[in-house]
């Protein structure tokens, strides 16, 4: 093909949106793969005109293609250098909502230094099918070094005469358009206007090409701000185009006013970066095609198999919030920190996290292969852990604690100060295995099980700290030292409780458990009133209702909510991607029965009271929902009912108030039974607001609580991670979790409904594919909170980065009496601050210097207050300088990356 000046360019991008598993289990899809990366490889070498494959903005093909193909590894890392392959610049597609904020992050970090591996990556933010797109992306794209962005959902163009409408703010008059952040960051994207397949499969047959130019040439032209067209050559899992040059040599024929390039996307953003007209327009923050009718914003995969989504974030915090700080803690300045090891958990980890994967819309073989992802890099996490934890407490020194007592280690590894009412279990005494025969050794223990006296806990001065003898164990156990054989043993364990209140961030304590000769006087203060049923302290007084339902009275405000903690059970005859509630409209309300309350828990640390109620659920759809999905009748179209068929559901839920705590704690249970059905916990505001505040990635979103002129969808999910806020000009309520990443603001008194569980039984989309494990039947425990504030900002992102901190317990470990250069109470770095949530403090990926990294939960400007400032730095996402206007200062809803060294 010559080239033709001054046509229009019509810039056609061979590649395959390679969804790594989904309607298929993952080795099916990657026999296909093997089978793709086999063509491409060969047509490079047939057609030298095939300028380049575009491999889906991931890196992890290569990898899993050379697991089949060891033997072509020269000939792909050739082709890569050769910019014939185009990779990167993430690892995996992820989907941005439901992975936590430094997930996201080490996606660019890790595909950016695979793509360095093997040659060049593509500087694009690449997202053309995720599930909505997150609005802090233009800032995290400039901290990637990446200048561009493409993306597939959340915003449409509007196509009648390019204007955009002035009551709709997700449109655009261009499939090219300035995407800014909440921080007024501000990328160059482009909209898959036509989708990402609007040039798959060109024909080569004159008639069917005029036929099909004729279509596609109008359809781009109709969105295209420039003369530079876009065709992407490809769909999902799409075989490559072995003809594609021949047919676009038949198109240049038919179309000699258009100038027809096989291309890349480098080529092509720069084409459009030089010819963007003046009144190009701009979109603002998230894109989650609100301005839709609001059926396929495809927002309920944030609860759909909700036990994904638990063990992601507890995965998440095993890694970032525990693994990570505790190894930087321990070998601060040396080249011991496991890097690899961390790199493995983590490479592991996001392969869980592509849209497809984490939002729980695959058929059931690839979760279950999910499941096995999610437990080994669990547990990496937690051998890095308790190895650097190990090290830790040996370099403190807790010589001056007595000789018999047994010091333990306590370490808050939040960025944030945390109050907990904290169990911890000490080894008091051991028998080993090499001394005498197991079952002596156990009724060895077991003796001095009973022969125990009283216990004092006490801190490195002698002073004694309130505890609680919760238990004592004798069971086997086992050391595995570095330098020598396993050592089995029979062990007495003592369990205790204690209340640890404001524990600085990043920071350390020792106590030590000690016999005394003198009798514990039992404390007398306790915490809830059993014939008042009335659960209290200096912050919160919560009155448990016949039904179970709490009326809780915030001391702060003197405001009282009433009607909480109110068990919302529906039909559910959607799929894995969208709820629709059953056609009868057939709701189950906890209100409406009567509860069983029980003490578990009373005195002087705090308490803890269980609420036990019993529903009767229908057992499942009517026999009309199998008909439906077998027809593959649109879920909107649906009319199935819930069976007349009832059976009971126990849910027991554990409250806690601790002694220190201005927050209930709860912690739900129940074995569901029951199938097609959607389980929520309703916390009703009472608050007059038209906005809610929602934890999302790296940023508190405002979101409005009411829908758009076009919305139809009856209901209106949305995404979060840690916590839901509402207020007013007065104070508000946050609603925490813990894996629970799926809300809705209900206008009956702005209702705050946290869905716990979705039932299901098909994968929906393009076909019918049964998911009987989505009915995710069994055992469940779900974790959430609630807090209140009052009108200033400092006392509402307290509340947040409670919410936060609540997903990471103190960890502790017992430790022996010795000498050490840490003193036994003191913290790694000094680091004050209302609004800065900290997401990441890990040692750096090149030197032996530490990364502390975090973003203004505000937008407002804020301060970081902290001894690392003298000896930092700021750097971007990969770890590279970038300087910023004050080491100090946060600019509203900005991220910034420390980097320093002690």
């Amino acid at each position: 093909m010559e080239k033709i000046i001054g046509k229009k360019k019509v810039f056609v991008i061979s590649h395959s949106h390679w969804d790594r598993e989904w309607y298929m289990a993952y080795e099916q899809h990657h026999m296909r793969l093997v089978k793709l990366m086999d063509d491409l490889l060969d047509l490079f070498n047939k057609e030298p005109r095939f300028n380049s494959f575009h491999l889906d903005g991931q890196t992890i093909i290569l990898d899993d293609y050379l697991k089949v193909r060891p033997e072509r590894r020269s000939e792909v890392e050739k082709r890569v250098q050769e910019g014939k392959l185009r990779i990167g610049p993430f690892y995996i597609l992820q989907d941005d909502f439901l992975i936590s904020p430094e997930a996201n992050v080490r996606d660019m970090l890790i595909g950016n230094q695979e793509s360095k591996k093997w040659g060049n990556r593509v500087n694009l933010g690449y997202f053309p099918d995720t599930f909505g797109n997150m609005g802090q992306t233009p800032q995290m794209l400039k901290l990637a070094d990446l200048k561009y962005a493409a993306f597939g959902r959340g915003v449409k163009p509007t196509g009648l005469n390019n204007q955009v409408f002035d009551n709709e703010k997700y449109t655009s008059q261009y499939s090219e358009m300035w995407w800014q952040g909440p921080d007024n960051s501000k990328v160059l994207s482009v909209l898959f206007a036509n989708w990402y397949s609007n040039g798959n499969e060109i024909p080569i047959d004159k008639a069917e090409a005029k036929k099909f130019w004729d279509e596609k040439l109008a359809d781009a032209e109709k969105y295209a701000s420039t003369d530079n067209l876009l065709m992407m050559n490809g769909v999902d899992h799409q075989p490559v185009q072995k003809n594609v040059i021949q047919a676009l040599d038949v198109a240049q024929e038919l179309y000699p006013d258009y100038e027809f390039i096989h291309s890349n996307f480098d080529d092509y953003l720069q084409a459009v970066s030089k010819s963007i007209p003046k009144d190009l327009g701009k979109i603002n923050g998230e894109l989650t095609s609100q301005e839709t009718d609001g059926w396929y914003t495809l927002a309920n995969t944030s609860s759909s198999r909700v036990y994904l989504k638990q063990e992601n974030t507890k995965v998440e915090r095993e890694l970032e919030n525990i693994a990570e700080p505790l190894s930087t803690m321990a070998y601060n300045g040396t080249t011991d920190y496991p890097h690899d090891q961390l790199r493995y958990a983590w490479k592991m980890l996001l392969q869980n996290n592509p849209h497809d994967s984490i939002c729980g819309c695959s058929v059931d073989d690839v979760h279950r292969e999910m499941m096995t992802r999610f437990a080994k890099a669990k547990e990496v996490g937690k051998f890095v852990a308790r190895d650097a934890i190990a090290t830790l407490a040996n370099q403190i020194n807790t010589s001056k604690f007595p000789q018999d007592s047994k010091p333990f280690i306590l370490v808050n590894t939040n960025g944030h100060e945390k109050t907990e009412m904290k169990t911890v279990e000490i080894e008091w005494e051991r028998a080993l295995f090499a001394d005498g025969k197991p079952e002596d050794q156990y009724e060895a223990m077991k003796q001095a099980q009973n022969d125990l006296s009283e216990f004092k806990v006490i801190d490195q001065t002698g002073r004694e700290v309130p505890f609680d003898f919760v238990s004592s164990d004798v069971r086997f156990g086992y050391d595995l030292p570095k330098d020598k054989f396993r050592i089995p043993y029979m062990a007495l364990y003592i369990t205790i409780q204690l209340n640890l209140t404001a524990m600085p961030a990043f920071s350390w304590k020792v106590l030590a458990l000690s016999k005394t000769n003198q009798i514990r006087k039992p404390e007398v203060k306790q915490y809830y009133d059993a014939d008042e049923r009335i659960l209290e302290n200096n912050w919160l007084r919560v009155s448990i209702k016949d039904n179970g339902s709490l009326n809780i009275l915030d001391k702060k405000t003197n405001r009282e909510y009433d009607n909480q903690l109110i068990f919302e059970d529906t039909g559910d005859i959607g799929n894995e991607y969208i709820y629709r509630q059953s056609v009868d409209q057939k709701t189950v309300l906890s209100s409406d029965i009567q509860a069983k309350i029980k003490v578990l828990q009373n005195n002087f640390l705090g308490a803890k009271i269980q609420i036990q109620q019993t529903m009767m659920l229908p057992e499942s759809a009517d026999a009309r929902l199998e008909y439906e999905r077998q027809a593959v009748i649109d879920i909107t179209q649906r009319k199935a009912k819930r069976s007349d068929k009832l059976v009971p559901l126990t849910i027991t839920t554990v409250i806690t108030l601790s002694k220190n705590a201005d927050q209930l704690k709860f912690k739900t249970s129940f074995n569901n039974q029951m199938k097609d059905h959607r389980m929520r916990v309703l916390f009703r505001t009472n608050l007059k607001s038209n906005y809610n505040s929602a934890d999302s990635i790296f940023e508190t979103v405002k979101r409005s609580n009411h829908v758009s002129d076009s919305w139809k969808n009856p209901t209106n999910p949305q995404h979060q991670q840690n916590f839901v806020n509402i207020c007013d000009d007065q104070g508000g309520v946050t609603i925490g979790n813990l894996g629970l990443n799926e809300y809705e603001i209900l206008p009956d008194n702005n209702t705050i409904a946290l869905t716990l569980l979705c039932s299901v039984g098909e994968m929906g989309d393009w076909g019918y594919f049964g998911t009987p494990d989505a009915q995710c039947l069994g055992k469940f425990t779900f974790e959430y909170s609630i807090a209140f504030h009052d009108q200033s900002i400092m006392s509402q992102t307290e509340t947040y980065q409670q919410a936060k901190t609540n997903q990471v317990s103190i960890q502790s470990i017992q430790t022996s009496i010795h000498t050490g250069k840490r003193k036994p109470e003191s913290a790694f770095m000094t680091l004050k601050s209302d609004s800065f949530a900290v997401t990441s403090l890990k040692q750096a990926e090149n030197s032996s210097g530490n990364i502390l990294r975090g973003y203004n939960l505000t937008q407002n400007e804020s301060s970081v207050d902290s001894n690392i400032l003298s000896k930092a730095k700021t750097v971007n996402f990969i770890e590279e300088d970038y300087p910023t206007k004050s080491l100090n200062m946060l600019e509203p809803a900005e991220i910034k990356t420390y980097k320093f060294s002690f």
